[in-house]
């Protein structure tokens, strides 16, 4: 009897609890493959989140084996005090809702994804009580509460920089999201390399696959640019609008269509700057749309825009989209950041950064070469698959959790960047 009991507890499964803020579940994407990669690898799941706007609305669904507990939170963002009452308010539903997910489900694990980098506090109460907790760190946020408010609330931007640090320190395995920020973990959180693993935010190529092309999608124009994710200010949807204008405006061209799918705080100002630069016939902002929806502009589409500008968040970076459209087929024109370069290396042309007119300059250099447009678009749906797809990046999520439990080793086998690589930096 004591040995089958030692067998059994042995083989129990362990359970994880995901910590998220930033999005609900499961609309945010990774925190979705991270929870499903877990429960094919016999973890149990729950997930605490916001409630979204327009979906993920119920306080409680269980769905694909996850238990999702929603809170309400208002996430409107325009001084920088908002952050304040915002977090404030996430931490204090979040750690009730623990108490709920420790009653009904139990867990050993407390994965948090950050923003914000307060949920150390409670992975703190929690170790107190023997359980393990990880910080997952999907963005930079000190650099990115510098770019919003532009250098303002200096005191706040340094409390979010020790925020960070007490997240590397408290977590007994931090994930980040590429070797940029891995580095930011080492040199600026003082972490020991090994307890650092790189999950790369790779698209689920399964789900991203061409459809048949509706030209009406493309509103009467020969070519459509796509554009795909969040708009904030710090994503740069600004430049793709003042590119085109550089295209039609100012040198004539009347054949281009540009298609905007996605949401956020920016939304009304891009509006107002499609009026004000006289581009409402060729733009279509079609908001956040469905899986098929999505499919079928992608399918239509003969480029992908990904317009991140060159500051202290974007640098140390890795985005979804750009990946995205590689598993689309599409070729991409982006500006040329360390992590963008890795991620889509030939799939794409770089301008310099934050450059308006070689920005459009490499628009019409593709849609001038429809040879160069397939060239580019099979490698970048070639390195997606044999490299940079959840497929592939989910292995070192798994091999993290075997190290935190003990099971194996940890041996994080990203290929690491080489050369230009070096430590965040702030004041």
């Amino acid at each position: 009897m004591p040995t089958s009991k030692r067998s059994a507890n042995k083989t129990a499964r362990k359970k994880v609890l995901l910590l998220v803020e930033n999005l609900s579940v499961p609309a945010d994407p990774r925190v979705w493959r991270e929870a499903q990669t877990l429960i094919q690898h016999n973890y149990e799941v729950s997930v605490i989140c916001p409630r979204g706007d327009k979906r993920d609305l119920e306080a409680y669904s269980y769905l694909d084996g996850v238990h999702i507990y929603r809170y309400p939170l208002n996430t409107e963002i325009t001084r920088a005090t908002d952050y304040l009452r915002e977090y404030l308010t996430a931490m204090l539903r979040t750690l009730g809702l623990t108490f709920t997910v420790w009653r009904r489900h139990g867990f050993d694990v407390i994965h948090a994804a950050n923003p914000p980098d307060t949920f150390f506090l409670i992975g703190r109460f929690y170790q107190c009580f023997g359980k393990k907790y990880i910080f997952d760190q999907h963005d930079l946020a000190p650099e990115m509460f510098h770019i919003k408010f532009n250098d303002r609330m200096k005191p706040l931007y340094h409390a979010l920089k020790f925020f960070e640090y007490l997240s590397y320190r408290t977590a007994d395995i931090v994930i980040t999201t590429n070797e940029s920020q891995k580095l930011n973990a080492i040199h600026r959180g003082r972490c020991a390399a090994d307890k650092v693993v790189v999950v790369r935010n790779g698209p689920d190529h399964v789900q991203l696959h061409t459809v048949p092309r509706d030209l009406e999608l493309k509103m009467g124009h020969p070519f459509l640019l796509a554009y795909i994710g969040v708009m904030g200010l710090q994503d740069g949807v600004d430049y793709v609008l003042y590119a085109l204008n550089e295209l039609i405006n100012k040198r004539g061209r009347r054949d281009i269509g540009l298609v905007l799918m996605g949401d956020g705080d920016q939304l009304t100002h891009l509006k107002q700057l499609t009026e004000d630069l006289l581009l409402n016939e060729y733009v279509h902002f079609a908001g956040w749309i469905g899986k098929q929806e999505l499919l079928r502009y992608l399918s239509v589409s003969d480029i992908g825009l990904s317009p991140d500008p060159s500051n202290q968040l974007n640098d140390h970076s890795t985005m979804l989209k750009t990946m995205e459209y590689m598993a689309m087929g599409l070729p991409i024109v982006a500006f040329d950041l360390l992590e963008t370069r890795y991620s889509a290396q030939e799939a794409a042309l770089y301008a310099t950064s934050n450059n308006i007119e070689e920005y459009a300059n490499n628009i019409e250099l593709l849609l001038a070469d429809s040879e160069l447009r397939l060239k580019m678009g099979a490698y970048g749906h070639q390195r997606v698959e044999e490299e940079l797809s959840w497929l592939q990046t989910r292995q070192h999520l798994i091999r993290a959790y075997e190290k935190l439990f003990g099971s194996a080793p940890l041996v994080d086998s990203t290929q690491p960047l080489k050369s230009s690589l070096q430590p965040v930096t702030g004041d």
